[in-house]
């Protein structure tokens, strides 16, 4: 790709160079002749076309409030470096203390490189303070010294999305479970359009979908569907779409052309194994029988259909999707793991918060989230007010992030928010 004539290729370059420059010239004397040379000339006017979109400017309280918090990582690395560097430290301290270490080093790399670009801030400032009348330089001091606060905000935002609480389970893939809700056949016509969205928007995403069990209605429709959705942070992308889908059209059953309401329950779970849940063999009752009926895409003579039950939980879980009793009872397994992970989860964040965050929701499927009005052609989201009239292209699996980025920006605002009150 090339911008305005510069190719990022050589960008990289420059940037290189300029950073070895700006270290050899760190004093204000040797600075103010590199900012006179020829060649800054040049690198400067390549990182000018380059650098058109500004980062967005934290506020003073928020820069204040991070930097007690950079300066107490700090101090703590120093600490550490000090504990591993002393002869007499246990193994286990020198084991806990280097494993600390390794989870600061990304945090510690960005507040050194913060540090530094700071210092050439106060370098130009200074510079420009003893030659107020030098025209030229104060000019070229002003490009440079836009070029070095613009980095500086970079910096700043990259370690306030560092400090911000992160969800371990974002990373996770997730189990996708759609269920139709108040509207009889169209409600499960409108399953299926939501489950096949979904399929649709995974396999742009390049993420794995596969169909867990589906559930059919006399009309084709899906009563209730599931599917292992497997990829890099899944579940941190889809973890808002959980809560109720509600569609307004004109059913296909309907021979006077009214616009009816329905409503269709979506929950998104993260994926999770039996190390996570701790399952334990005397606790699940695994039933087999002949799958068949509504639902079953094979039916069979054999008893390859299975239900568990986790007796603790009283949670059963149901496959008969594949011919094979070994895998509908892998799937079985997925799905049970990630209903309790997610019972568990939400036990802990509800004993670490009480409130949870109003402008997201609580991502509880007895919750409205999203109308989709086909006679209009729109759809809108009801936690951020944002609605797209392009219907078609968001059942097709477009136009699908729109809603997804802005509810995660506003997952980002509330953290900052919280942040702030927390300190």
């Amino acid at each position: 790709m090339r911008f305005r004539g510069f190719s990022w290729s050589n960008l990289a370059l420059h940037l290189k160079e300029f950073d070895y420059l700006s270290t050899i010239h760190s004093n204000v004397h040797n600075r103010r002749l590199f900012l006179q040379s020829p060649r800054r000339k040049s690198i400067f006017s390549d990182l000018r076309s380059y650098s058109t979109v500004l980062q967005p400017q934290l506020s003073s309280e928020l820069i204040k409030i991070m930097e007690k918090r950079l300066s107490s990582i700090e101090h703590r690395s120093a600490y550490l470096l000090g504990l591993v560097n002393q002869p007499e430290a246990s193994p286990a301290e020198y084991s806990r203390a280097n494993k600390e270490l390794r989870n600061l080093k990304g945090s510690m790399d960005l507040i050194k490189e913060l540090r530094t670009k700071q210092k050439d801030i106060e370098s130009l400032k200074a510079l420009m303070a003893e030659c107020p009348e030098d025209k030229e330089m104060l000019n070229m001091a002003t490009d440079e010294l836009s070029q070095a606060v613009e980095e500086e905000r970079r910096l700043q935002n990259q370690l306030l999305q560092s400090l911000l609480p992160k969800d371990d389970a974002d990373e996770r893939g997730c189990i996708l479970e759609v269920r139709a809700g108040t509207g009889g056949e169209e409600a499960s016509l409108f399953a299926m359009d939501i489950f096949e969205m979904y399929e649709r928007y995974s396999l742009k995403k390049g993420w794995k979908f596969d169909v867990v069990e589906i559930t059919e209605s006399d009309l084709k429709g899906y009563k209730e569907a599931s599917a292992a959705i497997s990829g890099a942070d899944v579940y941190g992308k889809l973890k808002f779409e959980s809560g109720i889908h509600r569609v307004q059209r004109v059913p296909v059953t309907e021979k006077s052309g009214r616009i009816h309401t329905s409503a269709v329950s979506v929950a998104i779970l993260p994926q999770a194994d039996e190390v996570d849940v701790q399952l334990r063999l005397e606790d699940l009752r695994i039933d087999t029988y002949r799958s068949g009926g509504s639902g079953g895409q094979h039916v069979n003579t054999t008893n390859s259909a299975v239900r568990i039950t986790h007796l603790p939980s009283g949670i059963t879980v149901s496959i008969q999707d594949e011919r094979s009793q070994h895998m509908n009872k892998a799937k079985a397994m997925k799905v049970l793991c990630a209903r309790l992970y997610e019972i568990e989860r939400s036990r802990i964040h509800t004993s670490r918060s009480k409130l949870r965050s109003e402008q997201i929701g609580s991502g509880d499927r007895s919750e409205r989230i999203r109308t989709y009005n086909f006679p209009q052609g729109r759809v809108t989201d009801h936690r951020i007010g944002i609605t797209l009239h392009s219907i078609n292209d968001v059942m097709q699996g477009e136009n699908l992030d729109i809603f997804i980025d802005a509810l995660l920006l506003q997952q980002e605002m509330d953290a900052v928010a919280s942040f702030s009150s927390e300190q």
